[in-house]
């Protein structure tokens, strides 16, 4: 059960750049719960997937060299489902279709995986305490910089059309 987590259904096994598999299986997965629930089940889901993961992944590793296996993307997972919150939030306030803020969910994967891999300040700091929180930590942090950004540039767009 434990690798069916912290691979996410298996997404950590494929090859190359597991981490980008994970972040892209995240994106159907972030849609059907939006879709059963809206903005605030993507939310509970992210948070229950947090804790879930951060045990998985102390299970998974115990006894291991490699504390932060490839493999292990239930940390993108939850990293891509808070970069995207903006984009179900907004749809969810404006009555917008989810779909039709594509451009929120390209910004959302690619600034995710920018700060997943560049590791910027608190996700550095979060990705060097190790250990099965480190593992989680680091991809919330590069989950609430790509969130933040994902807001920033959304208001840039609105502002550029309502000029």
């Amino acid at each position: 059960m434990t690798r069916l987590i912290t691979t996410f259904f298996y997404a950590g096994l494929l090859r190359p750049a597991p981490g980008t598999w994970g972040s892209l299986a995240a994106l159907p997965a972030g849609l059907v719960l939006y879709l059963i629930g809206g903005p605030w089940t993507v939310l509970i889901v992210t948070v229950g997937a947090y804790f879930l993961g951060r045990w998985a992944v102390a299970v998974e590793t115990a006894g291991a060299e490699d504390k932060d296996p490839g493999h292990i993307v239930i940390d993108e997972v939850v990293g891509q489902w808070i970069a995207l919150l903006p984009v179900f939030f907004g749809a969810a306030h404006a009555g917008a279709e989810v779909t039709a803020l594509y451009p929120g969910w390209i910004a959302a994967f690619l600034l995710f995986r920018l700060f997943d891999i560049w590791k910027p300040g608190p996700v550095g700091k979060a990705d060097r305490k190790g250990g099965p929180t480190g593992v989680m930590l680091d991809d919330v942090w590069a989950g609430v910089f790509a969130a933040l950004g994902v807001i920033l540039l959304a208001a840039l767009s609105h502002l550029v059309i309502m000029q």
